[in-house]
């Protein structure tokens, strides 16, 4: 892995005017080190400094994961008896002595750690904020970026054939998530990038719902939510499949979402806003009736993560550039009814975009 990236944040913090920068948000770490792990209550930190080199604090579990990652530089290690931030304190003082300003993620440093840390470095200034800064760095995604999430995509392509194949009738979600899951970890995969979302009939119309033992029944939709992880990099992609002849309705709902896709995918260029994305795909579901029933954004970045900056949603006026990756994902909810949503993720190309996954989306009747 290059770390470049960490000579563009010594860069910023002089033109900041910063001292140090604190990255408490793993998949910060994630993406400027390689290496990732939610730390979940411990303390997981990177620490950039303008004018020395930069450090990985971390638990003591993971010291020899964070090694085996190549990261060239120091990291340490704590125990869960230790305390975390006098230790950090420490090895920061041997470093420099400059440590009065400091750039933090106010979006994810919780307010406990930041008072700690204030209590070793009283005089200093968190007042900056490079939440912002990381995100934007995340934005446009470099050649190596988009082949690690194209072949993520052709992962979550499998899972979804080995889905497909899986429905029958008296099996529950649960059962075929676990499957393709299974074949999934069988070809390699080393982990799903998000729980895997199964849900059949009117249980679709929850679109946050979780996969659960309901049963599979003939003359429903089946919809399929699901990513996989390759080398750091997610995909995620949606669809919804016909399990024996369901009702005119839902069929109709599915070609409404499914006109809404394509014709929102279609349009994706540079210099198209986020929010004009969004309504060319929000358009086509009200004038077909459902309008209310489309309850989300149209789509939100991927990379390293499921959910990432930007929304493609109605007033943000972000103007896509070539290389920016997110998903498309119309829905329409009719609750006790039927729920649709059918999904890709793309890269903005010089002159449209390019999926990363290709299962068909027309409609699939599986009997």
């Amino acid at each position: 892995m290059e770390y470049s990236q960490l000579n563009k944040i010594r860069t910023w913090l002089e033109e900041k005017q910063a001292d140090v920068a604190y990255f408490s948000n793993f998949e910060s770490i994630q993406y400027l080190t390689g290496f990732g792990s939610d730390p979940i209550e411990r303390v997981l930190a990177l620490f950039v400094f303008k004018d020395a080199q930069p450090f990985i604090f971390a638990p003591a579990l993971e010291v020899e994961v964070v090694k085996q990652t190549g990261w060239p530089y120091d990291v340490y290690g704590y125990q869960d008896h230790e305390n975390p931030f006098a230790m950090i304190a420490d090895y920061i003082k041997k470093r420099t002595h400059n440590t009065n300003i400091w750039a933090i993620e106010k979006q994810t440093l919780t307010v406990d750690h930041l008072e700690t840390l204030g209590q070793y470095f009283p005089q200093a200034q968190y007042n900056i904020d490079m939440t912002a800064y990381i995100q934007n760095m995340r934005l446009i995604k470099t050649p190596a970026e988009i082949a690690k999430l194209h072949q993520a995509g052709k992962d979550a392509d499998f899972a979804m054939e080995v889905g497909f194949k899986a429905i029958a009738e008296g099996k529950t979600e649960l059962q075929i998530a676990a499957e393709l899951e299974y074949q999934s970890k069988l070809r390699g995969v080393t982990g799903m990038s998000f729980d895997t979302l199964i849900q059949a009939g009117a249980h679709a119309a929850d679109p946050h719902g979780a996969t659960s033992n309901l049963q599979i029944h003939r003359n429903e939709l089946v919809l399929f939510d699901l990513g996989t992880l390759y080398q750091g990099y997610i995909s995620d992609t949606s669809r919804t499949v016909a399990f024996g002849k369901p009702n005119q309705k839902a069929l109709d709902v599915y070609q409404v979402v499914l006109e809404a896709q394509l014709t929102a995918q279609a349009a994706v260029k540079p210099g198209i806003t986020a929010a004009q994305l969004d309504k060319i795909a929000r358009d086509i579901i009200t004038k077909a009736g459902y309008g209310k029933y489309f309850i989300h954004r149209l789509g939100h970045g991927m990379g390293t993560s499921e959910h990432e900056f930007p929304s493609i949603m109605e007033g943000n006026n972000l103007v896509l550039q070539s290389g920016m990756t997110f998903s498309i994902e119309p829905g329409i909810y009719i609750p006790g009814e039927v729920g649709v949503r059918i999904e890709d993720c793309v890269v903005v190309t010089t002159d449209g975009a390019d999926t990363f996954t290709h299962t068909s989306k027309e409609l699939k009747y599986i009997q």
